[in-house]
């Protein structure tokens, strides 16, 4: 299984724990943890909507719906916050330690969140030779010394 795979089940394994191991209650489970996982990365504001759809879904009555609320969804919610910060922050629009700058729309490029490639220390290539980078430099004065 693949790291995501595995993230995901371990994030839903608390109601997957509930079940009574058949393939038609983990199957459930592994739907209510989604729901849940997506209704965590929505915006604040958003939430709330996707809360009236789901309850209509599911066809509960209001009280119903509030203990499924208070029992499944909000623990779920806290664990996804516990689990992935990050994750979460880059979809609430700012990057973990970095506070949306005002005035911007809070969308941030995916390219900033990665580090800059640096080619890697060629042995084969020769002092003088065009750098590997295409910096247009000799590779003796660019990327030989970094």
């Amino acid at each position: 299984m693949g790291a995501i795979a595995e993230a995901f089940v371990a994030y839903a394994q608390p109601l997957i724990d509930e079940t009574d191991g058949s393939h038609e209650q983990v199957s459930k489970a592994l739907a209510i943890s989604q729901l849940c996982y997506n209704l965590a990365v929505l915006p604040e504001e958003s939430r709330e909507q996707m809360l009236s759809e789901m309850q209509g879904n599911l066809e509960l009555d209001d009280e119903e719906f509030q203990d499924f609320r208070r029992v499944v969804i909000t623990p779920m919610l806290a664990r996804h916050r516990q689990m992935f910060p990050p994750m979460e922050s880059f979809f609430n629009g700012a990057l973990p330690d970095e506070p949306a700058s005002s005035g911007s729309s809070g969308r941030r490029s995916f390219s900033r969140m990665l580090p800059e490639a640096r080619p890697e220390k060629s042995p084969i290539t020769r002092p003088y030779a065009p750098c590997p980078c295409n910096s247009g430099k000799k590779y003796k004065f660019c990327c030989k010394n970094k």
